[in-house]
């Protein structure tokens, strides 16, 4: 089995802001549609995976409101031409072959963590496509990340990050990046860090002394006194930050992964993308669904 999982918020921010200005002859918004149609595709094509699921964020988690209630709250609401373009996205990104689905109250970072974690237990290959730090804390032997930024082999290419590769970036091992975060804060999830601490001084003290909880009995040993003090009187939003951070790893899982087999739908999708107006990925849909609608053929 190899399981790709999807950040379906990430990737249509991001293909809402790349592609700009795209519409049908309605007047209708289609460019982020286009752009996650694009960026999912090009995903299949270029890990073959057995199974997939574009998970989407459904609210928040109480555990993270009640902890720290600005949580997200500086986040801009969405842009108008935007929000009709998520509810077709959420509502037929399954026709491409990977499930679609939410859970209420719940962020996509932690369904993809038990996603993730339950399909490492069956010792599958895990590809999980997103830009989120957090996510980070997951990558080991058989988690790694989709990435197209900067990938060494060319801008129409890939890269895949495993331990080796968020190490070098971030100065520690994947399972210590929760632990610099709850030094840091994450300024894009309004989660405040400790006043004066980036990220090459929160790397350095938990390389020096460890998870947050031996870094904080350990205080004593930091120096210069100066910050040794900043964390002192920080001990408190150090905690929770590392709470806030964690990843739920364990939660349910709405669709059993044995069911996220790909397997798309192209009559539906054919359908769809018309609708769209996209001719050019409409031909390329046409031509992959003809062999296959050969092969049914034959059955019969």
């Amino acid at each position: 089995m190899k399981l790709l999982l999807v950040d379906g918020h990430y990737y249509l921010y991001r293909s809402h802001f790349a592609i700009r200005g795209l519409t049908n002859s309605k007047g209708e918004p289609t460019n982020a549609i286009f752009g996650f149609i694009k960026a999912l595709r090009k995903m299949i094509a270029d890990l073959g995976p057995t199974h997939a699921a574009v998970i989407w964020d459904h609210g928040l988690p109480e555990r993270r409101t009640a902890l720290q209630p600005e949580y997200k709250q500086n986040r801009a609401e969405m842009p108008d031409d935007l929000r009709p373009q998520e509810i077709w996205l959420e509502q037929n990104i399954a026709l491409l072959g990977p499930a679609s689905f939410s859970v209420p109250n719940t962020e996509a970072d932690d369904l993809i963590a038990s996603y993730a974690r339950a399909a490492e237990a069956l010792e599958a290959e895990i590809v999980i496509a997103t830009n989120d730090k957090d996510i980070l804390q997951l990558v080991g032997e058989r988690i790694r990340i989709y990435s197209t930024a900067k990938a060494d082999t060319g801008a129409d290419s890939f890269a895949l990050l495993g331990p080796a590769e968020v190490a070098a970036k971030w100065g520690v091992p994947p399972d210590r990046i929760g632990d610099v975060l709850a030094l840091t804060g994450d300024s894009s999830d309004n989660i405040p860090g400790v006043p004066g601490v980036g990220s090459k001084t929160a790397v350095k003290l938990v390389n020096a002394l460890g998870p947050v909880p031996g870094l904080l009995a350990r205080a004593a040993e930091i120096e210069p006194e100066k910050l040794r003090d900043k964390i002192s009187a920080s001990s408190a939003l150090i905690l929770a930050n590392r709470e806030m951070v964690r990843l739920d790893e364990h939660l349910p899982l709405p669709v059993p992964i044995d069911q996220l087999a790909i397997r798309p739908d192209y009559p539906r999708l054919i359908e769809a993308v018309k609708a769209c107006e996209f001719k050019s990925l409409l031909a390329e849909i046409q031509a992959e669904a003809a062999p296959r609608s050969a092969e049914q053929s034959e059955l019969f």
